[in-house]
């Protein structure tokens, strides 16, 4: 029995010293990029934020967009649908503090698909193709099920423009990250160290995690940036690519914007900008025809899709 014992022993302290091999695991080093990396500090990368809000006052561009939405399968918990919706053209004028205008056209007859404007607070929207007129807060108090019932014009205005850091209520914090990018030799995707901007926001006594600001170390200009709700969710995804320089601004041809939470995604693909040229009022007033439904999301609970206008809606006068 003593001698089956050691035999024992003997092969678990041959085995165990092998179970390290057999079971070692390796961690997988992904290529790095070959390009040649700029540095900054804090206090550069928040120059290079603040500099570039206060050198864009306004805009003027002629666009293409691209809109697609997630829906999530029946019966099928970990399933999603994404459908693309066709391109169409439209017209962007934004006016700082918080004016902006969308409008996009119809494919070929090119007649007025919707136009929107926004104030920062509240929005108005025209869609001549079913007769309506939309107005409400650019906060959503109850989501629609149809994903882009819940764009609001707030959402593309907060994308578009970096906003400046306030030195009052905000405190911004260094990280430094990665990415993944394309090698510019070997074309291939690779990691590349880049710089991420921390944007902690103090509201009504408490402080809350605001944006994130993603810097690529090839160019030191600000590719990506993440916006935050109250409740620590990411609630808007932006990209830009593409930057050309506007005599001396520096602006992406190239704008993406993912809203997670309500499942859609937009692009806006800039074929012609002017910056910085006077836009005048009337240029933000919709006119709002007679004889469109009028719909108001604040007063019916925010679905536009199950709202039906009162004939004392209708005769309202637009204010």
């Amino acid at each position: 029995m003593r001698f089956r014992s050691g035999i024992f022993i003997l092969i678990l302290i041959c085995v165990l010293p092998l179970t390290g091999c057999l079971f070692r695991s390796h961690d997988v080093q992904r290529p790095m990029s070959t390009a040649a990396l700029k540095s900054a500090t804090l206090e550069e990368l928040v120059n290079i934020i603040d500099s570039s809000a206060s050198r864009l006052q306004s805009l003027k561009a002629t666009v293409d967009i691209d809109t697609s939405v997630t829906k999530q399968k029946k019966d099928k918990a970990n399933e999603y649908k994404v459908t693309d919706n066709p391109q169409i053209s439209g017209y962007l004028l934004v006016r700082k503090p918080e004016m902006l205008r969308m409008k996009g056209l119809v494919p070929v007859v090119r007649n007025t698909m919707f136009d929107m404007v926004s104030n920062g607070k509240t929005f108005e929207l025209s869609i001549p193709v079913q007769n309506k007129f939309i107005v409400g807060s650019n906060q959503i108090s109850k989501p629609s099920a149809q994903p882009l019932e819940n764009l609001r014009p707030q959402h593309i205005f907060d994308a578009l423009l970096l906003k400046p850091i306030d030195p009052q209520n905000e405190i911004a914090i260094l990280e430094q990250g990665s990415e993944q990018v394309k090698d510019p030799k070997t074309h291939k995707d690779v990691e590349q160290m880049d710089y991420e901007v921390i944007i902690i926001r103090r509201e009504n006594q408490k402080w809350y995690l605001s944006r994130k600001i993603f810097f690529n170390r090839a160019d030191l200009m600000p590719h990506r940036q993440l916006i935050y709700n109250l409740q620590g969710q990411v609630a808007t995804d932006a990209q830009y690519d593409n930057f050309t320089d506007y005599s001396g601004v520096q602006f992406p041809s190239i704008i993406q914007i993912q809203r997670p939470i309500e499942n859609y995604w937009i692009k806006l693909s800039v074929t012609k900008l002017d910056l910085n040229e006077p836009i005048q009022d009337n240029q933000f007033a919709l006119v709002r025809p007679s004889s469109a439904q009028f719909i108001n999301l604040d007063q019916r609970n925010g679905s536009a899709a199950a709202l039906v206008a009162t004939p004392q809606d209708k005769a309202k006068p637009q204010e």
